[in-house]
């Protein structure tokens, strides 16, 4: 669908990180358990929105956003549903093609209001909801994993540092795209197309 829209798939995924840092493995002498003190204060955190694009004999490109939640109070958590739709917006202005959008069931994906902003743009978007309980599906989830693990060594005092950080992870990630698996081939290089359903009904792979 995609290749005859000639659009990029796009797989759009969240993600949050507080104060204090993923676990890591690394290296210390036997018996001596290295000890790193985090702040253990702080109910912040930065919320990522990551999209990996695709399309095929092109480069892959990964887009975010980030939100930072102070714990303030009547403070948005996470992103509000004009969050989701400026990075459609955006990823859309960028790539100059029809994108074809993919991305979970979180209750903002779901609100009608974006519903009828893909509606209104009919011309260019295509939403759809990937299955539940699915991640394997959805690439982008290893861009996460690559930046949980790139983060585990660092300590950040304050949310100013933590979302610093985050944003050098991730743009180190936008120059290797190399590092962003595709999802029409597996590791034997076999092309593969995802079936996709409106309204969250599923998906599937098979092979070509």
């Amino acid at each position: 669908m995609a290749a005859d829209l000639g659009a990029h798939i796009c797989f759009e995924d969240e993600a949050g990180q507080a104060l204090s840092p993923p676990r890591g493995r690394t290296w210390a002498p036997r018996g001596e358990r290295p000890v790193v003190r985090v702040r253990g204060r702080g109910r912040g955190r930065v919320n990522t929105a990551g999209v990996s694009c695709y399309r095929e004999g092109h480069r892959t490109h990964l887009f975010y956003k980030l939100h930072v939640y102070h714990g303030r109070k009547n403070e948005p958590k996470s992103f509000s549903w004009q969050d989701c739709r400026d990075l459609i917006a955006a990823t859309h202005q960028h790539l100059q093609t029809p994108v074809v959008w993919c991305w979970d069931n979180l209750s903002a994906h779901l609100r009608q209001e974006l519903a009828d902003y893909a509606e209104e743009n009919k011309a260019w978007p295509r939403v759809y909801q990937l299955p539940r309980y699915a991640p394997d599906l959805n690439p982008t989830e290893g861009v996460r994993s690559l930046l949980k693990r790139s983060i585990a060594n660092f300590v950040a005092a304050d949310l100013t540092s933590l979302t610093r950080i985050v944003k050098r992870k991730l743009k180190k990630i936008q120059y290797r795209p190399e590092l962003i698996h595709g999802p029409h081939q597996d590791q034997e290089g076999g092309n593969y197309e995802f079936n996709l359903s409106r309204g969250g009904g599923g998906g599937r792979w098979w092979r070509r």
